[in-house]
């Protein structure tokens, strides 16, 4: 069919791109992202103008999903964190907020773009040397063989998502059963490299939050008309023989396309396709199988028949359950409703039933497996989702963890100590490294200052209740102060510990309002904490704040060198 309306060739503008309309886009950004950051975030709900589902939630993987940007430097920033979030799960947040405040203010300068942009990867390779060597100030690491830091990392996860709803006994609870359910991914016997397995989260909304447990193996929902039917006869106590069927076992007939099927006269489909699975349920008893587990449906007829034989059916599993049964029972998942290979079965320790709430549920229990089930638990169906969310971005922060044992100091104390360094770094800039970057020592410093703002910056986001943001001159940590403290009142009186609690108030660390630490220059280098706090820790996942640095660098950087929008309006 010939065009309505002839192509139009497309527009190539660099309108979108001047400083007032960038700038005024990404401070909306920044505002709706800076808001959401930290225990204390507000929340943001989220819907489109034509009704739908409305989501309520401060997580960065939700709320860049369901924003709806037009602007093309945003789409570049919000596509670039969720990037970063679907390989890192944490610190989208971060990496927004830190991106915006560089862009904002490397707008500011009265410097060029490749300038800025030379001098500002500089100084990114300072950041990540220094957060990768031995005396980085700002980082810990973790030991497996004790729990507690791997516990505070945990913990500092779930509390910095408000929407969760969780008190410090519950968010104590729940970071404990990730922690165990974490553990038992992991197999006990391995060679040169290690397979985890898989940890599985079943919903229990409405239920209490210290309700929530750990069990190994699997857990299926039943449905209540199974609950009458199943088999009342004793299953045998050693191991018990599972089938797994990945196609649909309804006795449907499959769609002839445009084909035509052809039925003999006299001949009962339905009849037809009943005698086909009662001829596999024979199959079925004969090899002695005690489980049946379908992804998809299993006919009525069937299933009376195999209970009348003790064979236990579990069907609609799903798809997602596949792959965690096929890991834990040893099953390889059949397609075919005519032949059953022998090697096709796999084995479980044991099936019970059980309640947890008002549902009853199957519980198959592995012999040696590295599949768990965690029965999550949450007060509605709001708070539920967020904690889901929130534990997934846990438990995937625990496999980083594996590669790379490694913290950093959380509640804004990494980025005022990164900004503290870098301002001690710059005092006196070797005659090489301005060469390298074709710029003045004076220009590098000006680049270097808002490098640095926007690091304090994202630490300020943290403060939502219009308190004093303070940093220590020692060890360059972030410190905050209730609004409204009386005057006159030493700084050291105000404040107890420090953003990521591993410095107290009791020594003399020289205070100073965080915004005004460039006024005078960082002359000494920063110290390590002798005396700490170390047991309730606010801890970040070393490698998804590393790559969330480069990430919001990169981009910045990338966004500068813009120069012109095509867009295809066809």
């Amino acid at each position: 069919m010939s065009r309505v309306k002839a192509k139009t060739p497309s527009l190539c503008t660099c309108e979108l791109l001047t400083k007032e309309i960038v700038s005024k886009s990404l401070s909306g950004l920044r505002e709706i992202v800076a808001s959401c950051y930290g225990p204390s975030g507000r929340l943001k709900q989220l819907h489109n103008g034509v009704g739908g589902s409305i989501c309520t939630t401060s997580s960065s993987s939700l709320l860049f999903n369901n924003l709806s940007v037009t602007h093309p430097i945003l789409k570049i920033l919000t596509t670039s964190v969720q990037n970063h979030v679907s390989h890192f799960s944490d610190c989208g947040l971060f990496t927004a907020i830190l991106c915006c405040h560089l862009i904002e203010n490397f707008q500011r300068l009265n410097l060029s773009s490749a300038t800025v942009i030379k001098v500002s990867n500089h100084l990114l390779s300072l950041c990540t040397d220094y957060l990768n060597s031995e005396t980085c100030g700002c980082r810990i690491s973790v030991d497996f063989s004790n729990m507690k830091t791997l516990h505070c990392l945990v913990q500092s996860i779930l509390t910095s998502k408000p929407a969760c709803l969780l008190n410090k006994k519950e968010a104590d609870h729940i970071s404990t059963l990730i922690l165990k359910a974490f553990l038992l991914t992991i197999p006990e016997k391995t060679n040169d490299f290690a397979i985890l397995g898989k940890s599985l989260i079943i919903p229990l909304k409405g239920e209490r939050v210290m309700d929530s447990t750990v069990l190994p193996g699997i857990v299926i929902e039943m449905p209540e008309v199974q609950l009458m039917t199943f088999p009342i006869k004793k299953l045998p106590s050693n191991a018990l023989k599972v089938a797994l069927f990945c196609i649909s076992m309804s006795g449907e007939i499959s769609d002839s396309g445009e084909g035509t099927l052809i039925v003999t006269y006299g001949v009962s489909l339905e009849n037809a396709v009943v005698d086909q699975l009662l001829k596999l349920g024979n199959q079925l008893i004969s090899d002695h199988v005690d489980i049946v587990v379908c992804q998809k449906v299993i006919h009525p007829v069937l299933k009376q028949y195999l209970h009348q034989h003790h064979i236990v059916t579990i069907d609609r599993v799903g798809i997602s359950l596949m792959e965690p049964l096929c890991e834990m029972t040893g099953t390889q998942p059949i397609g075919s409703l005519n032949f059953i290979s022998p090697t096709s079965y796999g084995y479980v320790k044991d099936l019970c039933y059980t309640n947890f709430g008002s549902k009853p549920y199957f519980h198959l229990i592995p012999n040696d497996s590295t599949v768990c089930s965690l029965l999550l638990c949450n007060r509605n169906e709001t708070s539920w989702n967020e904690l889901k969310l929130t534990c997934q971005t846990a438990q995937h922060v625990l496999k980083l963890m594996i590669r790379e044992p490694l913290a950093l100091l959380g509640g804004g104390c990494t980025e005022t100590h990164l900004a503290f360094f870098l301002s001690h770094k710059v005092i006196s800039v070797p005659e090489c490294v301005l060469k390298a970057n074709d710029c003045t020592q004076t220009e590098y410093k000006i680049v270097a200052n808002a490098f640095c703002n926007a690091l304090q910056a994202v630490a300020c986001s943290l403060e939502h209740d219009k308190g004093k943001i303070l940093a220590d001159r020692k060890y360059g940590h972030f410190w905050s102060v209730q609004p409204d403290f009386p005057p006159n009142v030493k700084w050291q009186d105000l404040v107890s510990k420090c953003g990521c609690g591993l410095c107290s108030n009791k020594e003399e660390l020289n205070w100073c309002l965080l915004q005004s630490i460039h006024s005078a220059s960082q002359n000494s280098p920063l110290q390590q904490p002798t005396n700490s706090l170390k047991d309730h820790l606010t801890l970040d996942c070393f490698t998804a704040k590393l790559h969330g640095l480069q990430v919001a660098v990169e981009t910045a950087s990338l966004i500068l060198d813009l120069s012109y929008v095509i867009e295809d309006k066809n």
